[in-house]
């Protein structure tokens, strides 16, 4: 991601190496054997944990997705109760903390000085959960008024919102491929008004499944919308480890999950009972088409979903970049469409064929640009390397 100017928070001991005074009796084999050892082991690591981020993200937010679609297509009304689970399971995440972060090395020192005051933290959490309750809100309800296909491809504009938040917020450098890809996307989103399934009224996937073009804009709007914030939360992440967090440990991506998620749950659980919804659930449970258990693990296991997605898409701003993270949520667009079409008999008509075409393009065109910044990046390291023996070799 080097030339872009996106955060790398962890492991970059081969951009940070420290320089070290040889003594005259060192080779320069013993200065070049720990050099490379440093930079090769933690980027395996690296590397593993950004698959198993990758994962999680794109699992997490495929489940979450579809069972979130199933508790409105079968009975389902609260906005408000579908926006808590989303939120609301984070507790699962407590006992990760017991799993210990790899060592800081002297290398990384720079970052974990000063560190944030508690006042800077709180406002840090607060903010973001806050805007996290309100985007989690709109996507509630444009999956309410959506097909989960149109919803999913609709969400492809996200990665555009953040490519311009990014640019503002951190510093991204704009490439053609990234602009490519923006255009793509953007177009992706923008076919869809042009479809006609939505307003149609004998469609069978459900109560609450749209019925007019109404219904139809107005999830539109709320999903696009969302998506937009969700771009800004993310670039705000990524800002907020870069100057206010400044730790390269698990603890802090679980951190910035569990207490943005307390503020964003307190936030929707206010809402929930102010809006009298709480009120109806009994009727609500009872009324489900699949019964009561089916109402209670549809509920539990988005919850559980949804906390899956927040370790990868958090681990992965952790460990790359905002942006990365959301166009690996991008790769998962064609999942939910097909599982759609499967499971909820939703339509694949031309437009969302062309448009999940292009938004997977668009995905595709953002993935070259990352590989063309890696291999610049290693190609960089490795001339300073041999620069640093050569200069080491010479000396007396």
């Amino acid at each position: 991601m080097g030339n872009n100017g996106e955060l790398q928070l962890p492991f970059e001991e081969d951009e940070k190496t420290i320089n070290v005074n040889p003594t005259n009796d060192t080779s320069s084999m013993n200065l070049d054997q720990p050099r490379r050892s440093l930079q090769t082991k933690p980027n395996y690591q690296r590397w593993l944990r950004i698959v198993v981020y990758t994962f999680l993200l794109l699992s997490g937010q495929s489940v979450g997705t579809m069972l979130g679609r199933l508790y409105f297509d079968k009975g389902g009304k609260s906005k408000w109760l579908a926006t808590l689970v989303s939120l609301i399971g984070f507790p699962i995440l407590l006992p990760l903390y017991m799993i210990k972060s790899p060592k800081i090395s002297s290398s990384n020192i720079t970052l974990q000085s000063n560190p944030p005051t508690t006042t800077k933290l709180i406002f840090v959490y607060v903010s973001l959960g806050l805007l996290v309750a309100i985007n989690c809100f709109l996507y509630s309800v444009g999956l309410m008024y959506l097909h989960v296909s149109t919803f999913s491809l609709i969400c492809a504009s996200q990665l555009a919102f953040n490519a311009l938040f990014s640019y503002f917020i951190n510093s991204l450098v704009f490439t053609p491929f990234i602009v490519n890809s923006l255009v793509l996307l953007t177009i992706s989103s923008s076919l869809l008004i042009f479809q006609s399934d939505p307003v149609s009224d004998t469609s069978s996937d459900g109560p609450e499944h749209p019925t007019s073009r109404a219904k139809f804009i107005t999830g539109f709007v709320c999903t696009v919308a969302a998506s937009a914030g969700y771009g800004l939360v993310l670039s705000l992440t990524q800002l907020a480890f870069k100057k206010v967090i400044k730790k390269e440990t698990f603890k802090a991506v679980l951190d910035m999950i569990i207490y943005q998620s307390i503020v964003s749950s307190s936030a929707i659980l206010i809402g929930f009972f102010a809006s009298g919804e709480w009120k109806t659930l009994k009727m609500e449970m009872d009324g489900f088409h699949l019964g009561k258990v089916s109402y209670k693990m549809t509920l539990f296991w988005t919850a559980i979903s949804w906390q899956v997605f927040s370790v990868g898409s958090v681990g992965l701003i952790f460990d790359v970049s905002s942006l990365f993270s959301n166009a690996i949520g991008a790769l998962g667009l064609p999942i939910v469409p097909v599982f759609a079409v499967i499971f909820f008999h939703d339509n694949m008509d031309g437009i969302k064929i062309v448009a999940m075409i292009l938004a997977v393009w668009g995905f595709v065109s953002y993935g070259y640009q990352n590989y063309l910044d890696d291999l610049k990046s290693s190609s960089k390291v490795e001339n300073r390397d041999s620069n640093e023996v050569s200069r080491s070799s010479s000396l007396p």
